[in-house]
């Protein structure tokens, strides 16, 4: 059965940072592709950037040439309104129907999930890969995931099952201590060695993340 990635985030500006995770997303799991899914009006953050959705979609393009196995969907670009993390799920589980489908997010996120819209449907509609941020981790897992992840751990990654969700995996590959935050908060002063020279080429050509 072919293995897909779903990598969502802002991206603003995708980083070097998001190219190793996404890498090891891919190596770990043996997927056969990994599609960057830039957010368009994410719900759930406050932004403060001055870059637009269709620049972080542009961004990623960038990043999308420097593996085979990267590609990139404007589903949340172009989609009107708030978008939630079920709803793109149920889009791409249109289009892949006969594929095992992996979310990535950080352990931050995990720890965060009861509070996502219909998270208990995305749980059993899609497979999360879990990538472990820092000191953070399952001891401090919400009373909701207590009894849900050691389950989802112990699922073979390999048998079908179902709707072809409600697997997780934890990355033995860490996240890279780089911040997009940090990336826009700096750049004036020249700190450009976090990003791909690429999407540095095209913050300047832009003139993103001025002071």
């Amino acid at each position: 059965m072919k293995r897909v990635g779903l990598f969502g985030g802002t991206f603003d500006p995708p980083h070097n940072g998001h190219i190793h995770i996404a890498q090891a997303f891919a190596d770990e799991l043996k997927l056969d592709n990994v599609i960057f899914i830039p957010a368009g009006d994410p719900y759930h953050k406050l932004r403060q950037s001055n870059s637009t959705a269709e620049q972080r979609l542009c961004m990623v393009e960038q990043v999308i040439a420097m593996d085979k196995r990267f590609s990139v969907s404007d589903c949340d670009v172009r989609r009107k309104g708030p978008t939630y993390t079920i709803d793109t799920v149920s889009l791409f589980r249109q289009v892949f129907t006969q594929t095992q489908l992996w979310w990535l997010l950080g352990m931050d996120s995990l720890l965060q999930l009861p509070k996502w819209y219909r998270y208990q449907a995305l749980l059993q509609s899609v497979n999360l890969a879990i990538a472990q941020r820092g000191e953070q981790g399952l001891t401090e897992l919400p009373n909701d995931l207590q009894g849900w992840l050691p389950e989802a751990l112990a699922k073979n990654l390999t048998t079908p099952d179902g709707a072809d969700g409600g697997r997780a995996k934890l990355l033995q590959a860490s996240f890279l201590p780089v911040s997009s935050h940090e990336i826009r908060a700096e750049w004036s002063k020249g700190k450009h060695d976090d990003v791909p020279a690429a999407v540095a080429q095209y913050i300047d050509q832009e003139n993103l993340y001025r002071a």
